[in-house]
């Protein structure tokens, strides 16, 4: 039986605002909530100012709405477009990554403790020098240098190198360099590299 990839949350009126919270079942399936159940949804939106326009409803493909990751795109731009240019790496490809991992929230945190836009893991973040994963300047160069690491290694696959990015690049290496056969990491693969071809 189907199950349904969505939960629907209603905003009655634009005074009401709420966190956003997501979570990926073990089948890969993607949910929002502004009502976590327990520890596994990790926050993604936190609390916009009242004069935000509310959400009528999330899917699971809200990380192409742009009512969710407008401002903060608008406000991380210039950021992520100078430190990709620094490193080489197709900025078209870090947003996606960004808009993926984080949907630009800055203050993103996971329950595997991954923190920031980049979704920096702690071993990850000392691994390329982020002292503050909270902070976006760090935790976009720490990502930024990550990525081109992954792109390297896996060159010239870019769907194996972003399996890395979500996975690790141990689980990828220990699937003959094939993409591990997560649901998670195949989706979140088919979601970034599909906003990367937009």
């Amino acid at each position: 039986m189907k199950m349904l990839v969505m939960l629907a949350m209603l905003l009655s009126s634009t005074q009401v605002v709420a966190d956003i919270y997501k979570f990926v079942d073990a089948d890969g399936r993607i949910y929002y909530t502004d009502e976590p159940q327990n520890n596994l949804y990790k926050l993604i939106i936190k609390t916009p100012p009242p004069t935000s326009n509310p959400v009528s409803s999330l899917r699971s493909d809200s990380y192409k709405d742009p009512s969710f990751y407008g401002a903060n795109k608008k406000r991380f731009s210039d950021l992520i477009e100078q430190t990709a240019y620094k490193h080489q790496v197709d900025a078209k490809l870090v947003h996606a990554v960004i808009q993926t991992e984080s949907a630009y929230n800055a203050d993103a945190q996971s329950p595997k403790g991954a923190v920031g836009l980049m979704q920096l893991m702690p071993d990850t973040a000392k691994r390329f020098g982020v002292i503050d994963r909270n902070d976006p300047d760090q935790n976009v160069d720490g990502g930024i240098r990550y990525l081109k690491h992954l792109i390297n290694l896996f060159n010239p696959k870019i769907d194996l190198a972003l399996a890395a990015y979500n996975a690790g690049e141990n689980a990828v290496m220990r699937n003959n360099n094939t993409i591990p056969p997560y649901p998670e990491t195949q989706n979140y693969v088919k979601q970034v590299l599909a906003l990367y071809r937009q």
